[in-house]
């Protein structure tokens, strides 16, 4: 079973990302549209707006606040849990709605203060089309959750409060009797991994199609809220901006469209995935901020050189009105990057998500900007200088260090984390995953790494550095060598203010300490180890696991 697809105890559920897509959209998608559909339509109950996609989709909309208040399937009623409906955010309060039918499409537009909602639906589809645009802090996040009944699906996934009710952390964490954890932060994935995500019995699928995020924050590596499950049911997300451990400021603007699916089972239809949506139909329906595929344009670039070709590279164009992002090809480092909206950009070029080359694009309306070959200059990845010793390697992420694959889905105090504590010895062969993925002040500080150094290496001065990728408490590291020299305190980089290490992320902003070592804090004695302790110091963060921490990309010692 891939790391994309898991079960749970008598249903299956799927979490599904781009790589895999193509060999499940064959399963069971969405009916195909019909010309003229039977039952298609819409009536008002008096506190609804009541759509019939003529397939086997009958959705209704509050007309006081532009709520979900049902989601019927087959028959099956899917939305409500506690009693709550699906909607943006928490609910927006007292709304203007209205709704129109234009051939086949029935476009509902919920109006709230400067926010701006919609639903629309296609004859003969069981799917519901949403955008939302934001145009100010007046909601201070911004979500759209489908709120599903107690039962239909069940699960046991990482982003799940599987039905337990003891907190271990703030009133999102939680930790089952068997000493794993789960909360709704812990999603697995980053954006970049998946094109919708959900839950199946089998006969029934229903997903989210995430949107593009084009006026999200955070970028392509960003973990965010997915879905959860609790004892009163389930939760799916979209997340149009989310501040924990967010690196950017809030876009505003149109987001969508994003797309709830049913299908028969299987993965909802490749042709909803939010790079091949093809919205045509909605470019007359008077959405506000809605540009059409003719008013976008293109960047793509004819290779990459300069690579280290044992990592994935990415490719993102960003600038404070949108994001994008597209992946470069293996072979050649080719990459294009498609709906963009005209303005000038900062493409930049990751090593997995590690920032190694930007320069500026300009995007117009209807064309392609089209880049010559990319050369990565090799002083841009560090990976290349020249180390007497490496912990690690530099490629903007924890990968390889202990527990780090398990931090993205896990809280640090689960049963299935090695210790925390454990000093490294270089030479051993086993430096990387000895060595802790995080370090905190209150947890693991004074970690120790031995090592040794030949003659000619302990003659001279040499400079020692720590990559990171984010911090908790502004903590930051502090060396000692051999009990005799002893750093300066680092100034704090910039990083997210919220909690990150406890709520499965890392992704900050990558940093590197350098630290110039005189030769005389070197053993002469070439037999012996020469000690570094790393402490964490800051004079913010409480206890445990929220005390000052930080994450670790790479540690080295250069010749």
């Amino acid at each position: 079973m891939s790391a994309s697809e898991s079960s749970s105890v008598g249903r299956r559920t799927f979490v599904l990302g781009t790589a895999a897509a193509a060999g499940s959209a064959a399963l069971a998608g969405p009916l195909a549209p019909v010309a003229s559909a039977a039952g298609f339509g819409w009536s008002d109950d008096g506190s609804n707006y009541v759509v019939d996609t003529g397939a086997n989709l009958v959705f209704k909309v509050s007309k006081t606040n532009g709520d979900l208040t049902s989601l019927v399937y087959k028959g099956i009623e899917y939305q409500g849990y506690g009693g709550k409906n699906s909607h943006v955010e928490s609910g927006l309060g007292t709304s203007t709605v209205t709704i129109t039918q234009s051939g086949s499409t029935i476009l509902i537009s919920v109006a709230y203060g400067t926010l701006r909602h919609y639903y629309a639906a296609r004859s003969g589809e069981n799917n519901v089309y949403l955008w939302t645009s934001k145009a100010d802090t007046s909601v201070s996040a911004t979500r759209y959750i489908v709120r599903v009944k107690a039962g239909l699906f069940l699960n046991d996934e990482p982003d799940s409060y599987t039905y337990t009710t003891s907190t271990i952390e703030a009133s999102d964490v939680f930790a089952k009797s068997d000493g794993q954890t789960r909360s709704k932060h812990y999603s697995k994935l980053r954006v970049i991994d998946y094109d919708y995500i959900g839950w199946t019995t089998g006969s029934v699928g229903l997903w989210i199609v995430r949107s593009n995020h084009e006026k999200a924050s955070g970028g392509p590596f960003y973990r965010s809220l997915l879905r959860h499950q609790s004892a009163d049911g389930g939760g799916l997300y979209e997340i149009l901006y989310y501040g924990e451990n967010q690196t950017e400021d809030q876009r505003f603007g149109l987001q969508g469209p994003y797309v709830i699916a049913f299908t028969d089972g299987g993965a909802p239809s490749s042709s909803l995935y939010h790079a091949n949506l093809t919205t045509s139909w909605a470019d007359s329906l008077g959405i506000s901020g809605y540009v059409g595929a003719g008013g976008r344009g293109r960047v793509a670039g004819v290779g990459i050189s300069g690579r280290n070709t044992a990592y994935a590279y990415t490719v993102g164009l960003a600038n404070s009105a949108a994001q994008y992002w597209g992946s470069a090809r293996s072979s050649d480092g080719y990459f294009s990057v498609g709906g963009v909206l005209p303005g000038a950009y900062t493409l930049t070029v990751y090593k997995s998500e590690l920032a190694v080359y930007s320069t500026q694009v300009t995007v117009s309306a209807g064309s392609t900007t089209t880049l010559n070959t990319i050369t990565v200059p090799s002083s841009n990845d560090p990976s290349n200088a020249s180390a007497i010793w490496r912990i690690g390697d530099w490629n903007g992420t924890p990968s390889g260090f202990k527990n780090a694959d398990l931090m993205t889905y896990a809280h640090p105090s689960d049963v299935r984390a090695a210790s925390w504590t454990g000093n490294v010895v270089i030479g051993s062969g086993s430096e990387t995953a000895a060595f802790p993925a995080y370090l905190w002040k209150d947890v693991n500080s004074g970690l120790l790494v031995y090592f040794k150094l030949t003659a000619a290496q302990a003659t001279a001065a040499h400079t020692l550095r720590i990559g990171v990728t984010t911090a908790y408490a502004n903590g930051r590291p502090q060396i000692t060598v051999n009990d005799t020299w002893t750093s300066a305190i680092p100034s704090p980089p910039t990083q997210p203010s919220t909690r990150s290490l406890t709520v499965g992320s890392y992704r900050g902003n990558n940093y590197t300490f350098t630290y110039s070592i005189p030769a005389s804090a070197w053993l002469t004695d070439t037999s012996q180890y020469n000690v570094l302790k790393i402490n964490v110091v800051s004079g913010s963060g409480t206890t445990g696991y929220l005390s000052a921490g930080t994450a670790i990309d790479a540690i080295d010692l250069l010749a």
